[in-house]
């Protein structure tokens, strides 16, 4: 009977010598033995059939099935090869059978990244993008397709978040060796024309994996993104419109909403004009999203850290953008947690300096609308403070918010209102620009005021408002107060003047009116008498310094000496202790992070390090030229005064001998300050007496 079954289609005996047909999906009744004789009567009767076209676009699946029917030879049946023709068309039952191929991906899965990146297998990976592009030597999309596809596939390890908010921003391509990164950065530099492509590839796959219920890992397409956008970070913000789209079409989808926000904001860590691209086109879009919203924050938050110099973003913040960010940042009750809102408003002083740009005094009149259109008297404190001081700031730097101001006014009294007043509280750190200018503006203010209560009482409350900050600020533009410093500027010159005039008239200070109006009222007199009680006082303190000086600092001395060198020796203690914990925290760091010279080596311009190395010349220069002779200089002269000291001392050098050099040192300093004062008196006088 089983002999029967394997006839194939077609008659078969039943029996009785008749022919039986063997209906499609009937499955022999034999073993293997039963299927080889299928196959060979079969071989017979029926025409070679064609393997159908596979669908998929790149050969790696080819060469992985080929590889893995290799190592699993003795677990598939031997005669299961000729039946694989004809059973390969029905998709559909193959797919719920669970396949040798696939029980060796979910054997072969690492228990973490790391794992998985060590056991990969390069010269595997070489040769295989080898033959791709030996198969399709003009068509390099296959080749990093190939790529892509064959590093997801073996590193196979646990999915994390969509986020990746547990590792740095450049997780995972910053645990990729250096060697498979050269194999990477080699193959997109050759395929540099299909790398737009490429991205958008990375990014449906990864959603299609997304829609799999077991899913494979994204950990391949990852590490080409990161690989793409680190070199071309202009690639994520080539089609920022069509990415939208995809957001709004999966927004109940937040886990690939998060993937393809994560995708597109890897270039802001390349390049930050790109990244407030990236944040502007497709993250404001969605930041009232409940479950978006984090992600987008956090996003900034790390861009603005990450990019400390913010000129390279200066232009990419406008009015249209800038005030949505504002009013997510300080108006309450809007579709932000209060977590993220403080979150927010941390980053706003960043977010206004890139907003008003490089030159804020050609840019800030066109913020000045929105500015004054928010500041209304019922707007929050926080909000209204904030929206005041930039009105400020634009009236401050750019001349022409004062024209706006005037064409907006009768628009906007009450938060006009509110503007003067400020500017009336923060009068007297105003400055003298600003001052003239509101001059002129407060007073056209005045008479629009007059026309408006002239029309009638429609408005007569904030009119009224206006008038009277107007009013207040024209009296203190009139009365800044008497200007005591110039006059006694003037009366000092007067006297001078009239002085020298004096002296010249008569030839000498005591033949002068000047001379004799000072000795008639007594003033010269109580002078003359003023210093010599001075110089007297002096001397009186000369001779008690050189009596109790010398008792003095000798009973210190021998008070403070033994504190003096414990201290010294605790002070030698403490430094050698911590030279000891800078040398093991450095030593640390060498060997706890290995991969930080090379992340600072690919982050830092190469044009810094030429700088930090020029620096790092002129430096030694100074010390090898500059600073080792200053020292042995001071050191010679050192080494000469000591010598001189001893040499006075008679060889010995005693607290005694040390007392009577201080005060010879101070009697001739004072001598010489004495002699000083006299010359200088003496030629004074000569001065004032004339020839």
């Amino acid at each position: 009977m089983a002999a029967a079954a394997a006839a194939g289609p077609g008659p078969a005996s039943a029996g009785g010598g008749r022919w039986e047909v063997v209906r499609k999906g009937r499955r022999p009744a034999g073993g293997p033995g039963s299927r080889r004789a299928l196959g060979e009567a079969n071989a017979g009767r029926t025409l070679p059939l064609a393997a159908p076209i596979a669908t998929s676009d790149t050969i790696f699946e080819l060469g992985f099935e080929k590889a893995l029917k290799k190592q699993n030879k003795e677990q598939v049946p031997p005669a299961a090869a000729p039946e694989q023709p004809h059973r390969k068309p029905h998709a559909g039952k193959s797919a719920k059978k669970p396949s040798a191929n696939d029980a060796s991906v979910k054997a072969g899965k690492c228990r973490s990244l790391e794992e998985a990146l060590r056991a990969l297998d390069l010269a595997d990976l070489q040769k295989e993008l080898d033959k791709s592009q030996s198969v399709f030597p003009e068509n390099p999309s296959v080749w990093v397709k190939d790529l892509a596809s064959y590093l997801n596939y073996k590193l196979q390890a646990p999915r994390s978040d969509p986020m990746l908010s547990q590792h740095p921003h450049d997780y995972p391509y910053c645990l990729v060796s250096k060697e498979l990164k050269n194999i990477i950065r080699s193959l997109l530099a050759r395929s540099s024309s299909v790398l737009e492509l490429f991205f958008d590839h990375c990014i449906y796959t990864m959603l299609q994996e997304l829609d799999k219920t077991p899913g494979e890992s994204l950990h391949g397409y990852r590490i080409c993104i990161q690989a793409v956008l680190l070199d071309r970070p202009k690639i994520a913000t080539m089609n920022l419109g069509k990415y939208l789209e995809v957001l709004r079409s999966h927004q109940n989808r937040p886990a690939k909403c998060l993937t393809v926000l994560w995708a597109l904001g890897q270039a802001g860590f390349a390049d930050l004009h790109e990244g407030l691209k990236v944040w502007l086109g497709v993250m404001l879009p969605v930041l009232g999203i409940k479950s978006l919203s984090p992600y987008a924050v956090a996003y900034l938050d790390r861009l603005l850290m990450m990019h400390s110099n913010l000129t390279k973003g200066f232009g990419m913040i406008g009015p249209k953008d800038f005030f949505p960010l504002l009013d997510f940042a300080f108006m309450p009750n809007n579709s932000l947690p209060p977590s993220l809102q403080e979150q927010l408003r941390r980053l706003y002083p960043r977010l206004k300096v890139l907003a008003f740009g490089a030159k804020p005094e050609t840019a800030l009149h066109t913020y000045f609308p929105s500015f004054l259109s928010r500041a209304t008297p019922s707007c929050p404190p926080g909000m209204k403070k904030e929206l005041l001081t930039s009105m400020s700031q634009c009236l401050s730097l750019d001349p022409l918010s004062f024209s706006v101001w005037r064409q907006l006014y009768t628009k906007h009294l009450s938060q006009s209102s509110l503007l003067l007043n400020h500017l009336l509280e923060s009068w007297d750190s105003s400055s003298k620009k600003v001052r003239q200018s509101l001059q002129e503006t407060v007073r056209s203010f005045k008479v629009t005021n007059e026309e408006l209560a002239a029309r009638g009482p429609n408005s007569d409350q904030d009119v009224a408002a206006c008038n009277a900050a107007c009013k207040e600020l024209l009296r203190k533009m009139k009365g800044r107060g008497f200007p005591w410093s110039r006059l006694l500027l003037v009366l000092l010159v007067f006297v001078a003047g009239f002085l020298l005039h004096d002296v010249r008239t008569h030839g000498s200070f005591q033949a002068s009116s000047s001379a004799h109006l000072l000795r008639s009222s007594g003033i010269l007199p109580a002078s003359q008498q003023a210093w010599q009680k001075v110089s007297h006082c002096c001397l009186e303190g000369y001779r008690w310094l050189e009596q109790s000086l010398p008792v003095y600092g000798s009973q210190a001395a021998a008070v403070l000496q033994p504190q003096l060198e414990l201290l010294w020796a605790k002070s030698g203690e403490v430094a050698l202790y911590a030279s000891e914990q800078c040398s093991s925290l450095l030593s640390w760091v060498r060997d706890g992070l290995p991969w930080l010279p090379e992340w600072l080596q690919s982050r830092v311009p190469e044009s810094l390090l030429h700088f930090a190395e020029c620096v790092g010349e002129l430096l030694l220069f100074l010390v090898r030229s500059c600073l080792l002779p200053l020292l042995e200089c001071v050191a010679a002269a050192l080494e000469r005064g000591w010598k001189h000291w001893v040499d006075s001392c008679n060889g010995e050098v005693t607290w005694a001998c040390v007392r009577e050099q201080l005060a010879s040192f101070t009697y001739s300093s004072w001598i010489y300050l004495q002699n000083t004062t006299l010359a200088l008196k003496n030629w004074a006088l000569a001065m004032m007496s004339g020839p």
